[in-house]
């Protein structure tokens, strides 16, 4: 995992004199996006109601899924929207369960699933590339192979700020494979479709709910099944022995701790918000497929849903 997450000592250090900021209603929320398309809808869905409906001026700031905890923990940033919780254990130990500056704001709706995929095609000639087995054969692992990545198959990887162990689960399992990071989701998408277009390998992390599904037919590969165990350390930093699949996550969101007091209306709108799978993916594929930017996406979304966001309201006397 690609994280900067501080030692607890100096967490403790750095967060010991801070107070719960005192805010007026004229100051802007601030909630944060991070470098992924179901992000930035989720937080322009909450900016739009935030904005017209409540009366609230909101700023949108931009974060990796690391750093933004001490953001919210400090009171600089109110809220985060998808937290893939797989990735984040250590976190919650430190700012949800030890510190107590960062609270969970509850379930967002989707469950999310990361995983290793290839092009269906490749299956034609090599199905036994539908497992992890398939690429400790050294001739297989070099169809993916690249000039950057020698006799050694590439594994495409996102930015280095993501929740991902691809490193260890290689080093592990005894892969001829070595990462390379793609830097964004939308390098990894021009990769696929590159390759997709020719008809070539390509290996490479990715999860759904995302419209790459609908757009490509891709196959995940069967790693070891994801267990307890093999995620145990995860919790204190270690993630040196994960050799086994990502887990399902129920994706959540978090809170700086004094929101609820400084914003109750606030708190309780963004906890009671709420969705499925489906409307995410159907905002996700409006921008990815139709062109769309997140901002649009998610103004669709909020006209065609007034039935389902009303319910996240805070009730009025």
């Amino acid at each position: 995992m690609k994280k900067a997450v501080l030692p607890i000592v100096v967490i403790l250090v750095a967060l010991a004199g801070i107070s719960a900021p005192s805010f007026a209603r004229d100051e802007p929320l601030v909630l944060v996006e991070n470098p992924w398309t179901a992000s930035s809808l989720n937080v322009n869905v909450a900016k739009l109601i935030l904005e017209e409906e409540m009366g609230y001026e909101v700023e949108i700031i931009l974060l990796d899924e690391s750093t933004q905890w001490a953001a919210i923990g400090a009171g600089d940033a109110h809220a985060s929207l998808e937290v893939w919780p797989s990735g984040h254990q250590q976190n919650v130990e430190q700012y949800i369960n030890e510190l107590g500056v960062v609270v969970d704001g509850g379930l967002l709706g989707p469950v999310g699933k990361i995983g290793w995929y290839i092009p269906t095609y490749l299956l034609e000639d090599h199905p036994d590339l539908a497992t992890w087995e398939g690429f400790l054969d050294p001739d297989n692992a070099a169809l993916f192979a690249t000039a950057e990545t020698g006799d050694n198959g590439q594994f495409l990887a996102g930015a280095p700020g993501w929740t991902q162990y691809d490193e260890q689960i290689i080093e592990n399992l005894g892969l001829n494979l070595e990462v390379v990071y793609a830097g964004s989701e939308e390098a990894i998408l021009a990769a696929v479709e590159a390759a997709y277009r020719r008809e070539e390998p390509i290996l490479f992390y990715f999860w759904t709910p995302h419209s790459i599904h609908a757009e490509y037919d891709l196959t995940e590969v069967m790693l070891p099944e994801y267990t307890d165990v093999c995620y145990e350390g995860v919790a204190e930093g270690n993630v040196e022995d994960i050799a086994c699949d990502y887990p399902a996550d129920e994706l959540f969101k978090i809170f700086w701790a004094g929101l609820e007091e400084a914003y109750p209306d606030v708190f309780t709108f963004l906890s009671n918000m709420n969705y499925t799978t489906d409307d995410q993916i159907s905002m996700v594929a409006a921008v990815d497929l139709d062109g769309l930017t997140p901002e649009e996406a998610a103004e669709a979304w909020v006209e065609e849903n007034e039935d389902v966001w009303r319910e996240w309201l805070p009730e009025t006397d």
